[in-house]
């Protein structure tokens, strides 16, 4: 698990082709964290199946952990790094005995300090916060304040994830204010020059990027 950087989430409204290009982009200009977000309207079972052994296959050449959004049994059968669990979706020790020990999981907490020291006793590995900005991706998403940031890193010992409507412009105060991870999915994969704007965020945290095998 990285422990600060840039965390991309694919966008489902995108073609299989985009998203692979994109995350190669994203990817080797040093992204250090991937999610694969998907919608049952948009992907199916197979297609899912099928993008998500692609992205592991890719995340493996950038030694980089491929996280699966809500879907145990999918990472199951990817041998994906990890999943990200929401309010509504399996729980943290379910999902651990299923996957074992090694991998990495994450939780939303939205704007709640309570959810994330709660999550950090059943063993996530990291806790996400947010919205912070307005999210085109998720515009109904729970606000969030940035002063909680603060108050998370003084209460929490596992990285601490911002999203929500972050770019290279807003994305510094959130890591000032203790947001060790920035994660993103139109501030990449909606944009035309992917490997500028990861460069761009990755310059938040003073990371080099990292090279392929």
């Amino acid at each position: 698990m990285p422990d600060k950087g840039l965390y991309i989430i694919t966008d489902h409204r995108l073609s299989v082709p985009s998203i692979l290009k994109k995350t190669e982009q994203s990817l080797a200009s040093g992204a250090n964290l991937v999610q694969m977000r998907t919608k049952h309207e948009t992907h199916s079972i197979d297609k899912a199946h099928e993008l998500a052994r692609a992205l592991k296959t890719l995340c493996s050449q950038y030694k980089t952990p491929l996280i699966i959004n809500d879907d145990i049994k999918l990472a199951q059968r990817v041998e994906a790094d990890g999943v990200h669990l929401g309010q509504h979706d399996a729980n943290i020790l379910e999902a651990r005995q299923q996957l074992g020990n090694s991998v990495i999981i994450g939780v939303s907490c939205y704007n709640s300090i309570d959810l994330a020291v709660k999550a950090c006793r059943q063993g996530a590995d990291y806790v996400a916060f947010g919205r912070f900005f307005y999210s085109t991706s998720k515009p109904l998403a729970t606000p969030a304040d940035i002063q909680q940031l603060r108050h998370a890193k003084n209460n929490i010992s596992v990285p601490i994830v911002a999203i929500g409507g972050i770019t290279p412009e807003n994305g510094g105060q959130l890591v000032a204010e203790g947001a060790d991870m920035l994660a993103v999915i139109e501030g990449v994969y909606g944009q035309d020059d992917v490997a500028l704007v990861t460069s761009r965020y990755l310059q938040l945290f003073n990371t080099p990027p990292h090279q392929s095998n």
